[in-house]
């Protein structure tokens, strides 16, 4: 099966295609971050519009690229959430316009569920079951996978995500934007023994996250050493290496909780090499082993929605004329496959 997948979640434009036999046949992604940069921040409308210029020229392209055929697809899959609702709806409406024209069924993907999949695009993919740390701009969850479809939630932030107090803190520092790599670029100038910041939730049983009282911490601190031209990439140090602890205490505890030894890490932040390097210490250390996506499929792309999408087409699951954009979207409500 042959399976076009489309993503246009948040603030990036990702069409890819995806075969049962042969793999990942080609990605294309278009980044928005140069426009919303003047702002400091994604400006959802803009956002939506840009979606609306880029995707159809995108899918083209993706096409020519990879020598197929429109009459060769067998299926189309688009990000229906969570997400931004305007830039959901552009993808689910052309990804099920497109479908209905070709009459091959198309599904809805949940945007999550394809980041924790995207490691299995690798050559030595993981094997069920496996504990999935999800880092993103918009989400940190420690999920239990049995298999696709069979999730269980064991963790998430209560307040900001892990990609989301990166981006809040850089601000705070007066990095540009995007946030995350800035502070992480940032943080490789800093002196990461200077300040020590608190690893939120640890102290206490459980796997939920809190990130928003280590965003004041930094305040607070760039406040009391405001004329210390060294202070900012100080604090950025200590942020990235307080957050960094934090998920990896975390990550412990749900191996331990579980049983397991395979420990997925998807999202935006797994590209972080610290938090990698961190992690894959953990791993050693617990007797596991950590998988991660390649860089380029970390952050958001249309080849982790062709690969989820084309799992649950295989199913047999399809949408019908009708679709719909879910903003929130928990995963523990999909259906196992």
């Amino acid at each position: 099966m042959r399976v076009l997948g489309i993503e246009t979640s948040c603030d990036e434009t990702g069409v890819a295609l995806y075969d049962t036999e042969q793999g990942l046949l080609g990605h294309v992604l278009h980044s928005q971050v140069p426009m919303h940069a003047e702002y400091g921040g994604v400006v959802p409308e803009l956002a939506s519009r840009d979606h609306v210029r880029k995707v159809v020229p995108l899918a083209r392209k993706l096409l020519a690229d990879s020598g197929v055929t429109l009459d060769s697809i067998d299926g189309v899959a688009y990000t229906a959430g969570p997400g931004l609702v305007g830039a959901l709806l552009v993808g689910a409406a052309v990804g099920r316009s497109l479908a209905f024209a070709l009459g091959v069924p198309a599904v809805a993907v949940n945007h999550m569920e394809g980041h924790l999949l995207a490691p299995m695009l690798e050559s030595d993919p993981p094997e069920f079951p496996f504990v999935a740390l999800l880092v993103s701009g918009g989400h940190t969850q420690l999920v239990q996978v049995e298999g696709v479809g069979r999730y269980r939630m064991l963790g998430q932030s209560l307040d900001d995500a892990a990609g989301e107090a990166f981006d809040k803190t850089a601000k705070l520092i007066g990095l540009g934007y995007p946030g995350g790599p800035a502070l992480a670029r940032a943080a490789e100038r800093g002196d990461v023994s200077r300040f020590r910041f608190p690893r939120p939730m640890t102290d206490r049983p459980g796997l939920d996250f809190s990130f928003s009282g280590l965003k004041t911490f930094a305040l607070n601190t760039i406040h009391q050493h405001r004329d210390d031209p060294n202070a900012g990439a100080d604090v950025a140090a200590a942020f990235q290496l307080a957050v960094v602890e934090t998920l990896a205490i975390k990550c412990r505890r749900a191996l331990q909780q579980t049983g397991l030894t395979r420990l997925v890490v998807a999202g935006g932040v797994s590209a972080n090499v610290h938090l990698r390097e961190r992690l894959e210490r953990l791993a050693e250390d617990q007797g596991g082993r950590v998988y991660y996506p390649r860089p380029e499929l970390c952050t958001d792309n249309g080849a982790m929605i062709a690969y989820a999408g084309a799992l649950r087409l295989q199913a047999g699951q399809h949408e019908p004329l009708s679709f719909t954009a879910r903003p929130r979207w928990p995963m523990d409500e999909l259906s196992p496959l």
